[in-house]
C-alpha cells in the first residue's frame, strides 16, 4: 500500500516506448506481491503472527528478527532501517528490544503499534505466583505488581488472554490504516481471538488439577502464564536471559524442589540449556522444553504460536502432574 513505491512520474509515462513500458514491467515484476497491499513489518515472532493471522491477504509482512535469532538483543541493520521507512505499519513491543524501539522511534512510519500498550503489563521478578510467599524468609525474590509499561515483563504472548487483547487493538490498528479492507481485518480478529479464547481454556482445564503448582524454567519468561493459571514460575534467571545466575538463586532452587517435589527444570529453544541441564543434574531432575515462542525454528514442537502454545501445556502437565 506505500504509494511511494507505486507512483510512476506522468512525463515518464507519456513519454515511454513500447520497449521501455516492456522493461518498466519486467522490473517491476517483483514487486507485483506487494502491491496494493498493507507493508507492515513486525518486530519479531509474535507480532509476525498477529500480523498475518489478522491481515490475511491484505497484507505483506516482514519481520525484523530472523527465525532462530534470540530477539532480546537484536542489531538493527541499516538494510533493516530502510525496510521500516518504506513500510506503512510498524508493530512492536516496547522495552523487548530496545535497538528496535530507536529505530521505530527514529522512522517515518505512519502507525506504529506498541503491542504492551494493548493490554495491562507488571513487573516480574523471578519468581512469581502464588507460591512467592512461602519461600521469602530463605531469600526468594518475589514479584510486584505495576502495570505502567516502565520495566515491566514484556512476555505478555504467553498469555493468551492477555495476547487476545492485543489481538483485538492490533486489528482495530490494521483497520484504520487500511479501511477499504476493515471488514476483512475485524472478520479475522475475531477468529484469532476465537482462538485464543479456546487454548485459554485448554490451559484451564488442563492446569486446574496437578500434584503440584511449581515449575523452574531457565528465565523469567513465564510469569503471566504461571499467574493466569494459578502456577508459580521460578526461574534461574531473570528476565534476561544469557544472565548468570548466583550460587546462592541455584542453591535456593535446589532446596525448593526437593521440598515441593518439583520434577522438571525447563529450557529454551533459543538459549543455552547447559545452566538448566546443571542444576538438573545436581538435582536429580527431569529436563524438558517449555518454548517462549519467540520464534518458529525447526527445533520448535509446533509449526505457529497455536501449536507450540498446545506443546507446552502438554509438557506443563507432564511436570506438575496432572490429573
Amino acid at each position: 500500500m506505500n504509494v511511494r513505491r507505486r507512483l510512476i512520474p506522468t512525463a515518464a509515462l507519456a513519454s515511454a516506448t513500447v520497449l521501455g513500458l516492456t522493461a518498466l514491467t519486467a522490473c517491476s515484476s517483483t514487486a507485483d506481491d506487494k502491491d496494493g497491499k498493507l507493508d507492515v513489518v513486525a518486530s519479531f515472532y509474535p507480532m509476525q503472527y498477529l500480523a498475518e493471522r489478522i491481515g490475511g491477504d491484505h497484507v505483506s509482512v516482514t519481520t525484523l528478527t530472523e527465525p532462530g535469532q534470540e530477539p532480546h538483543d537484536l542489531d538493527v541493520s541499516a538494510k533493516q532501517r530502510g525496510q521500516l521507512e518504506e513500510s506503512d505499519v510498524a508493530l512492536y513491543l516496547k522495552g523487548l528490544q530496545p535497538a528496535v524501539d530507536k529505530a521505530i522511534d527514529q522512522s517515518g512510519i505512519d502507525t506504529k503499534v506498541d503491542a504492551g500498550s494493548l493490554t495491562g503489563m507488571e513487573k516480574h521478578g523471578t519468581e512469581v505466583g502464588g507460591h512467592a510467599q512461602g519461600h521469602e524468609e530463605e531469600g526468594h525474590e518475589g514479584h510486584g505488581h505495576d502495570h505502567s509499561h516502565e520495566g515491566a515483563d514484556p512476555h505478555i504472548w504467553l498469555d493468551p488472554v492477555k495476547y487476545a487483547e492485543v489481538a483485538e487493538g492490533v486489528g482495530k490498528a490494521l483497520a484504520k490504516a487500511d479501511p477499504d479492507h476493515a471488514a476483512t481485518y475485524k472478520k479475522n480478529t475475531a477468529k484469532l481471538v476465537k482462538d485464543l479464547d479456546g487454548l485459554n481454556k485448554s490451559y484451564e482445564d488442563g492446569l486446574k488439577n496437578t500434584r503440584n503448582k511449581v515449575f523452574i524454567t531457565t528465565h523469567a519468561a513465564f510469569g503471566y502464564l504461571a499467574e493466569r493459571y494459578g502456577l508459580t514460575e521460578e526461574a534461574i534467571s531473570g528476565l534476561d536471559p544469557e544472565a548468570e545466575p548466583s550460587a546462592k538463586r541455584v542453591k535456593d532452587l535446589q532446596k525448593m524442589a526437593e521440598e515441593d517435589g518439583v520434577t522438571t527444570v525447563f529450557y529454551e529453544t533459543l538459549v543455552s540449556d547447559e545452566t538448566a541441564r546443571t542444576l538438573a543434574k545436581d538435582a536429580g531432575l527431569r529436563t524438558d522444553v517449555l518454548d517462549p515462542v519467540e520464534g518458529i525454528t525447526g527445533k520448535s514442537k509446533g509449526e505457529d504460536y497455536i501449536q507450540v502454545m498446545e506443546s507446552n501445556l502438554k509438557a506443563l502437565r507432564k511436570a506438575l502432574g496432572a490429573k
